[in-house]
């Protein structure tokens, strides 16, 4: 271990390089722990050395990001449009869950970095050629939101804030004090009538891999019955 170390270390440093070491870092101990200096010291090299591939830390969260979502396989070819973006959808929210830190970094950019953008556009083109007319898609986009990520945003999620991207262990959900329940009665029905996979979670709350799917396939089956129809926004 220690020569294959001391090997990595030798190898010359390049943008490629940097970004996977700073996704591994990540991983490990959460995207708030990751410094210029403290990925420097893994990659074996002064902090400045750094800069020459990767302008500040902006640009290499932008990077991380393209690295992960590169991870995502493919669309499908020779299938429907609606299988092809379920199984691409759904091997993104694999990537996420190996990446826990990375659904909110997405959502923390003010712009789309490019793979993200290669990943969209892809996507908008296999609604397309399944016959979603652009006026339908623009809707559909919106719809998924971020689902065709690979994650929901939860409601009341505090979990989700900048600067919590670590890796975590979701909690159980908390049950409602008694006069909390007893003030908003079917809010209290609802929090306890389903139980949840905490292991599939991405984030925290209730977007587990079995609500994900459900919420998927329900917008799916939506969206086909609008295509089938010829909906319109104009309608």
């Amino acid at each position: 271990m220690a020569e294959q170390a001391e090997t990595l270390r030798r190898t010359p440093l390049n943008r490629d390089r940097i970004l996977r070491a700073a996704v591994t870092l990540a991983d490990g101990a959460g995207i708030e722990s990751l410094s210029m200096r403290n990925l420097a010291q893994e990659l074996g090299v002064v902090p400045m050395a750094l800069y020459k591939h990767v302008a500040n830390k902006d640009e290499l969260l932008d990077g991380m990001i393209d690295v992960v979502v590169g991870e995502i396989e493919p669309l499908t070819p020779g299938v429907g449009w609606q299988p092809a973006i379920r199984r691409r959808v759904l091997s993104a929210r694999q990537v996420l869950r190996r990446h826990p830190w990375a659904s909110l970094a997405i959502e923390s950019r003010s712009a789309a970095t490019p793979a993200v953008l290669g990943y969209l556009d892809s996507m908008i083109g296999a609604l397309r050629a399944g016959g979603l007319s652009a006026d339908l898609t623009h809707h559909v986009m919106h719809a998924l939101g971020s689902r065709i990520l690979g994650f929901s945003q939860e409601l009341f999620d505090a979990s989700r804030q900048a600067g919590r991207t670590g890796p975590t262990t979701p909690a159980p959900p908390a049950p409602l004090p008694p006069e909390v329940a007893a003030r908003f009665p079917h809010v209290a029905e609802i929090a306890t009538a389903a139980a949840h996979d905490t292991g599939t979670v991405v984030g925290a709350g209730c977007d587990d891999q079995f609500e994900f799917e459900f919420a998927l396939d329900l917008l799916l089956d939506g969206i086909e019955r609008l295509r089938a129809r010829g909906w319109t926004s104009a309608h």
